[in-house]
């Protein structure tokens, strides 16, 4: 009896150990149900004391990094949770090095954003070095202003319109090959046949208006917006001739008069090559994230977005900083990179050759 008493203890502790282990994996199993994994997290449940990055590919103080700030202040009340929204400069290679951090290194969990180049869509078909991206990839949250881009000549040149841009030799100031300000008539001069004489190596656009008043140049390439705070007593004295706009689709509402890029094409590739590079204009001050951020951070960062564009507090903060203020919704900006990335090679290779310095 004895022996069997001593057999019997072992038995039931070790039903009570196997008995043990199937509740205990039972309960973790549903406490694994309970509390997802940070990947399946919800937008609050994710964000709540979390801190989002938006690297800025060029220095503070410019355009960029003004839109960029503006934002940050703004967004994080509009995403669940309320995390704190910061802004980190990190210029080099013309925004590159900020463009290929955002696609390869930054995480993926909609924490990291980025501020770069409007031409980030433009760089790879155009075979620009060191690029390391795919822009259709990106995950697009919301374009914060389009620019608009104009040219215009000095009332006393003799282009003051289309026509005799194409019958006059016209000298138009540049900031270097890479700069729209020496793309545009380039492109022109490629596919509509205007005569622009680029002088090159001005600091900027501030250089161009002094030298054309200083008559130089008769011309530049300028955004509107810059001219109309800065020189405003130009468009008063009709000092300028206004050639074109770079407006994408249609006439800007502010210059309804003014002939868009894309209708100097005289030919139907032309037209392509045009609207090709003029898709830039249509990116200009955009948000995007890197690639496969999950589908519902996107959708709270792209509704934050938006909510922020509505912002009273903030549209007071935009209307005393006299900038433009144009936004376009993320699906826009990822619709426009997959077109862009689907333009033909042969558009692609025109536009190449006429961008090339001669």
């Amino acid at each position: 009896m004895q022996f069997q008493r001593t057999r019997t203890r072992p038995r039931l502790a070790a039903t009570f150990s196997r008995r043990a282990i199937r509740i205990a994996a039972t309960t973790l199993a549903l406490s694994s149900l309970a509390i997802p994994p940070a990947g399946a997290q919800s937008g609050a449940q994710f964000y709540n004391g979390k801190t989002i990055i938006i690297y800025v590919g060029f220095t503070p103080g410019g355009s960029y990094d003004f839109y960029a700030r503006a934002f940050a202040r703004y967004m994080g009340k509009y995403i669940p949770g309320n995390p704190a929204v910061i802004v980190q400069n990190m210029p080099g290679g013309g925004s590159l090095r900020a463009a290929n951090y955002v696609y390869n290194v930054a995480p993926r969990d909609g924490t990291a954003l980025g501020v770069v180049s409007q031409t980030v869509m433009l760089e790879g078909p155009l075979g620009t070095p060191g690029v390391k991206y795919n822009a259709p990839e990106f995950s697009y949250v919301g374009r914060m202003t389009g620019v608009l881009e104009t040219m215009f000549s000095w009332h006393e040149a003799r282009a003051k319109n289309i026509a005799d841009m194409r019958k006059y030799e016209t000298v138009v100031g540049g900031t270097g090959p890479t700069s729209p300000t020496e793309g545009y008539p380039r492109l022109l001069n490629a596919f509509a046949g205007t005569k622009f004489k680029i002088v090159t190596g001005y600091a900027g656009t501030s250089e161009i208006m002094l030298a054309m008043e200083r008559r130089e140049v008769d011309a530049q390439e300028n955004s509107w917006n810059s001219v109309v705070r800065t020189r405003k007593e130009w468009i008063v004295d009709k000092k300028i001739n206004l050639l074109i706009q770079n407006s994408l689709l249609e006439r800007s509402k502010e210059l309804p008069d003014t002939p868009t890029l894309v209708e100097m094409g005289e030919t139907p590739d032309a037209k392509a090559a045009l609207a090709f590079y003029a898709s830039s204009a249509a990116v200009s001050r955009s948000l995007l994230g890197p690639p496969r951020i999950p589908g519902d951070r996107l959708k709270t960062l792209r509704d934050a977005f938006q909510a922020t564009t509505l912002d009273s507090e903030f549209l007071v903060e935009i209307e005393k900083s006299q900038l433009e203020f144009t936004p376009a919704p993320g699906d826009y900006l990822q619709d426009l990179a997959r077109k862009v990335a689907a333009t033909p090679a042969t558009v692609v290779r025109q536009t190449t050759a006429a961008l090339r310095p001669k």
